[in-house]
C-alpha cells in the first residue's frame, strides 16, 4: 500500500494560498548559476532534441529531468532540481522537449502528454553516451505525465538502468484537469499558455498550412487540442488524445518504485488527478498528497532557496525501496 502519510511541509507564511505558492517562486526564484553543456540528437522522424548537460564524467548515475508545459531547462524549477542532484553527486540531464529548446523544431508536430518516444529515444541516447549503472527520471506536470504514461505503457521496453521515478505537480487525468484550467479563477495561466502557444504555431505556419484565423476566440486547452494537438499528432480530437495520453488509466503498469507528488491547492489539478486507489492497490507507485505547495511550488525557505520537492526527491532516489 505505497499510500504514503500527509508529510509535515509548510511553505512561507507570506505564500498563504495555492496561486501564491505557484506563481512566487516561478518569478522570483534565483538559483546558484549552473552551467550547461547543449547536444543536438536527431529523432527518427527528421526532427531534433536538444539535451542540456551538467556532466563530471565521473558518475554512475544519471538524472534525467522533464520540464512542463511550455517549459524549458532552464525554468528554476529544473535548475533547482538539477542543483540538488548534482550535489549528491549524480550527472544531470535535462532535456527540452521539440519547439521548447528556444529554437523551432522542424516537423508540423510538436510536443504532448504522450510523447513517451522522444523520452526513450533520450534515455537511450544517454545509456549509450556513458555505462551508466543507474538512470533515475525526475518530471514536472506535463513531465511528470509523461514519466508515467513511459513507465506503465512502456514498461516492457523501459532500459533495466531506469530504477526509480519522482514526479511532482502531475495533471495524471487531462479531462478534467482542462476543465480545471478552464475555470475564472486560472484565466492568468490559461492565457499565458496560449499566448506563447500562439506564437510557436505563428512560426509553424511559415512552413505548413495552419489555420489560424479566429485563434483569439480560442480560451481553454479542449478547443486547442480539439483544433491543433488531436490532428497534429493523430489522435480523433482532444477527447481521444485525453483518454489515449492520461497516464492514471495505465498507473497499475508501473514496475519500478515512482513516486508521485500532488498538492490539494494546486490550482491545475481536479479530484480525479489523485489516483489514491491506485496507490493502494500498487506496489510500485508511492502517492504522496500535501495540502499545500501550488502547482510546480513547494517552496520551504525562499530567501535560503529550499524546495521540498528536490529534497523530497533527492530522499526517495537514495531510498533502499
Amino acid at each position: 500500500m505505497p499510500l504514503l502519510p500527509t508529510p509535515e511541509y509548510r511553505p512561507p507564511f507570506y505564500m498563504f494560498n495555492g496561486h501564491l505558492q505557484t506563481i512566487l517562486p516561478s518569478k522570483l526564484r534565483f538559483n546558484t548559476p549552473l552551467p550547461y553543456t547543449r547536444e543536438r540528437i536527431s529523432t527518427l522522424d527528421g526532427d531534433f532534441l536538444d539535451l542540456d548537460w551538467s556532466a563530471t564524467g565521473a558518475a554512475d548515475t544519471v538524472v534525467i529531468l522533464c520540464h512542463g508545459l511550455e517549459g524549458d531547462s532552464h525554468r528554476p524549477y529544473i535548475k533547482g532540481m538539477a542543483l540538488a542532484m548534482k550535489k549528491v553527486g549524480w550527472d544531470v540531464l535535462a532535456w527540452n522537449f521539440r519547439s521548447c529548446s528556444g529554437e523551432p523544431n522542424l516537423l508540423l508536430r510538436s510536443y504532448h502528454m504522450g510523447a513517451v518516444e522522444d523520452l526513450d529515444l533520450v534515455v537511450r541516447h544517454a545509456l549509450a553516451n556513458k555505462a551508466y549503472k543507474k538512470v533515475f527520471l525526475v518530471g514536472f506536470s506535463m513531465g511528470g505525465n509523461l514519466i508515467l504514461n513511459y513507465l506503465s505503457q512502456w514498461s516492457q521496453q523501459v532500459p533495466p538502468q531506469v530504477q526509480k521515478a519522482a514526479v511532482f505537480s502531475v495533471p495524471c487525468h487531462m479531462e478534467s484537469a482542462c476543465v480545471q484550467l478552464a475555470k475564472p479563477q486560472n484565466r492568468i495561466y490559461m492565457k499565458r499558455f496560449l499566448k506563447t502557444l500562439h506564437q510557436k504555431l505563428q512560426h509553424k505556419a511559415k512552413h505548413f498550412t495552419i489555420d489560424l484565423e479566429g485563434y483569439e476566440q480560442i480560451r481553454t486547452f479542449q478547443q486547442f487540442d480539439d483544433r491543433y494537438t488531436a490532428p497534429f499528432h493523430g489522435f480523433k480530437n482532444a477527447l481521444d488524445y485525453y483518454e489515449r495520453c492520461s497516464s492514471v488509466n495505465h498507473l497499475h503498469k508501473i514496475r519500478i518504485p515512482t513516486l508521485l507528488v500532488n498538492s490539494k491547492n494546486d490550482p491545475f489539478l481536479s479530484p480525479e488527478c489523485f489516483p489514491v486507489e491506485q496507490a493502494r492497490k500498487s506496489k510500485y507507485l508511492y502517492l504522496e498528497v500535501l495540502q499545500q505547495g501550488g502547482h510546480v511550488g513547494f517552496s520551504e525557505s525562499f530567501l535560503k532557496g529550499l524546495y521540498y520537492s528536490e529534497r523530497r526527491a533527492v530522499e526517495f532516489l537514495q531510498s533502499n525501496l
